[in-house]
């Protein structure tokens, strides 16, 4: 269910996968998006499961509302409203504050700088990486004292070059501001490597230390993608600061509210904006 990640002492980190849960065809089954057609009390069972497996509080988790920006935004907390306003990076200094963000075929990237007790989670797909929301997150973190020197990244399963199909104008688009993100796929046509995009970007921020998962999100199964599936549920990735508080994981449910893209959320952004597969456009939005 769970892919951890070491991102330093006292630092908390992992990805979920797609096995585990409770959902049903095509969310099959621990689809953790709350805007994309499940059912809500699904959604919350295995925001709980993920939750337990990786040893955090639901009650104590952000969700973002995310839009294909480059906003982030502090929290210290959960609430009732969620996170103000439609950011896709969030940045706490608060142990025992879990912060996810949610994909299926854009990159969840983590952040960590033990010494300074910051932490921070952004999501970066096409429009995200080329408007800069993983340096602008390394920004804000290095405003609450960390040190980019310091800081260790995960960039996690995404769409890889070889799979992630998009117009030849669209990918000049991207290159022209990422230039590593300029691909090939493996049929000869335009591509985007948007993890190789990201880890460029955490370079030139002076982020050396750097673990990227390889795996595809189009080419395995035991991960949700939109390009591969179209209608489908989210996965997640997690960081946090760990504390010595009691674990209250299974006695907890989700406490955040339609704001940030939980169940009932209705709001929608712009989506990938690319062509899957042959030539069906990306619509739908990845977000929450």
């Amino acid at each position: 269910m769970i892919t951890t990640v070491a991102l330093g002492d006292g630092v908390g980190a992992g990805f979920t996968g797609r096995a585990g849960g409770v959902s049903t065809a095509p969310y099959d089954s621990l689809n953790l998006g709350g805007a994309v057609g499940d059912d809500d009390a699904a959604v919350r069972a295995n925001r709980r499961r993920a939750a337990a497996a990786l040893g955090v509080d639901p009650a104590r988790t952000v969700w973002m509302r995310q839009v294909h920006g480059a906003d982030v935004a502090q929290v210290t907390g959960p609430s009732a409203g969620g996170v103000p306003g439609a950011v896709d990076a969030v940045v706490t200094t608060v142990p025992g504050l879990a912060l996810a963000v949610l994909v299926a075929d854009c990159a969840p990237v983590l952040l960590a700088d033990p010494a300074a007790g910051v932490v921070g989670a952004a999501h970066s797909g096409r429009p995200g990486t080329a408007a800069g929301v993983v340096p602008a997150l390394v920004e804000r973190m290095r405003a609450l004292g960390a040190d980019p020197a310091r800081m260790t990244a995960a960039i996690g399963p995404a769409a890889c070059g070889g799979c992630y199909e998009v117009p030849a104008a669209m990918r000049d688009d991207v290159a022209a501001v990422v230039p590593a993100a300029y691909a090939v796929t493996s049929k000869g046509t335009p591509g985007l490597d948007i993890r190789a995009g990201i880890a460029a970007q955490l370079a030139a921020a002076g982020v050396t230390d750097v673990r990227t998962d390889p795996r595809c999100t189009i080419e395995t199964p035991e991960l949700f993608s939109y390009r591969r599936d179209g209608r489908t549920g989210r996965f997640a990735g997690y960081v946090w600061l760990q504390d010595d508080e009691p674990d209250t994981t299974d006695a907890h449910g989700d406490a955040h509210g339609d704001a940030h893209g939980g169940p009932h959320s209705g709001a929608r952004g712009d989506g990938h904006g690319g062509v899957r597969g042959g030539g069906r456009d990306d619509a739908s939005w990845e977000g929450r």
